[in-house]
């Protein structure tokens, strides 16, 4: 598989710090293959959708709903927010330096969740993309809920607002209820207690895309990717050594 780099023209995004056009997605959005993102109420997404470049898998997960089942009862999320990982030429991504116990799922089939600890308190939520073999995942940072706002409130009794529950990838895995036992899980498969639903490809003209939030290391990797418009888009902040902070958009919470 010829993987394509960070900045090659295939995904002509603007300089790190600068919002993209949308003439900048036009690229990734006309890759969606016939057939993808079926949207048949209630259909997991296919996991040939997955098995692509990180930035293609990013913007194809924008606008599906993450459901799970908790004790709560089922919380479904729209994503809105995204970042792209990819291997050994991304020194961002947990799979840099090669695989591991802790980042194996990165490099197995796409379509499964990959769930870390982070700063010794939050649980973090991915989706595994590329082909097996291939380390690549899909950092799910955002979300607007679409299910009983009762249940979600449950959950996370102290968001003060609706738009807030999902708002930044710690808040996300936290309401879906994912942590270490839900490494692994199969997000295409219907019977999954975690599913990724398939969505009708997004707008390009919605799509915004710059830095990653947080790090420092390929800081300049425009591989996040976010709805415009959306109350639900994270604050962004740099990665310590990084630099400035650009603008590009978002608010809300880090975490």
């Amino acid at each position: 598989m010829n993987r394509r780099r960070p900045g090659e023209a295939r995904l002509r995004v603007a300089e790190a710090g600068a919002e993209a056009t949308p003439d900048h997605l036009v690229g990734v959005a006309r890759s969606v293959p016939a057939g993808a993102h079926d949207a048949s109420p209630g259909r997991p997404i296919r996991r040939d959708d997955l098995a692509v470049d990180v930035p293609e898998a990013a913007v194809r997960l924008l606008g599906c709903t993450v459901e799970a089942d908790t004790p709560e009862g089922t919380v479904a999320v729209r994503l809105v927010e995204v970042e792209a990982y990819r291997g050994a030429d991304d020194p961002a991504s947990h799979s840099f330096r090669g695989r591991t116990a802790r980042n194996a799922v990165m490099f197995g089939q796409p379509g499964h969740l990959y769930v870390y600890f982070v700063y010794g308190m939050h649980f973090c939520a991915n989706v595994s993309c590329l082909t097996d073999g291939e380390a690549g995942a899909v950092l799910l940072r955002a979300g607007e809920l679409v299910s009983d706002p009762a249940v979600a409130f449950a959950r996370r009794p102290t968001a003060r607002r609706v738009a807030e529950l999902a708002r930044g990838p710690a808040r996300l895995a936290a309401l879906l209820g994912l942590d270490r036992t839900h490494n692994g899980l199969d997000v295409t498969d219907p019977r999954s207690p975690v599913r990724v639903l398939a969505a009708p490809p997004v707008d390009p003209a919605s799509v915004r895309t710059g830095p990653r939030v947080g790090v420092a290391a390929g800081h300049r990797t425009p591989w996040r990717f976010w709805l415009a418009g959306s109350p639900a888009v994270s604050q962004y902040r740099p990665g310590r050594g990084a630099g400035a902070v650009p603008e590009t958009g978002g608010g809300g919470s880090s975490v």
